[in-house]
């Protein structure tokens, strides 16, 4: 091998190792590049997710709110409902209404509502207090129209149907409503 020979393999061995140096060079500076996007990226995640936090934490204190003034109307509230559902002639008990219903009439949350029954009456749910006006609807149908048939008793209280009637005055008062009406007439 010559001296020329090797000056040559040198110089070849050079510009290999500089087209790797420029290679590598590109290389780095893309994934630079990269790590800049995906920390401005982490950096927007970040930032998200603060502001995420942020408004979470005032969507509890909202709630909370919320919530202590629902306290303060509880009465205001109950006495509504008495006045709308218990003491009006006029309103209707049907078998479609329920607490979803009974808080649309309201004008109030389902949530609400629950919350509602569950601190303020005996009745721990919306459902259980409008079974009971169906039941108290249904007795007094019984005292004041005798001639009513059980059938007819039951559709204007808002029940379903017979069955359910005798259910809910059974567990109610201990009687069905044939027992209830007997004793009545019993009475007289």
């Amino acid at each position: 091998m010559t001296k020329t020979d090797d000056i040559q393999r040198l110089e070849a061995e050079n510009a290999a190792l500089r087209a790797e140096v420029e290679r590598l060079t590109i290389e780095m500076l893309r994934l630079v590049g990269r790590n800049l996007d995906l920390s401005e990226q982490l950096e927007e995640n970040v930032e998200l997710r603060r502001r995420t936090e942020v408004a979470r934490d005032l969507l509890a204190a909202n709630v909370e709110r919320q919530r202590n003034a629902d306290l303060q109307d509880d009465a205001q509230l109950m006495a509504l409902i008495e006045l709308k559902v218990e003491n009006a002639d006029e309103f209707r008990l049907t078998p479609e209404f329920d607490a979803t219903a009974l808080a649309r009439l309201m004008g109030v949350s389902r949530e609400r509502l629950n919350r509602l029954f569950r601190h303020q009456t005996i009745y721990r749910t919306p459902e259980a207090y409008i079974d009971n006006l169906r039941v108290l609807r249904a007795m007094r149908l019984l005292r004041e129209k005798p001639h009513y048939n059980i059938a007819v008793v039951s559709d204007e209280a808002g029940f379903g149907n017979v069955r359910t009637l005798q259910r809910r005055m059974q567990d109610a008062i201990g009687m069905t409503p044939v027992e209830y009406r007997l004793m009545l007439t019993q009475d007289q």
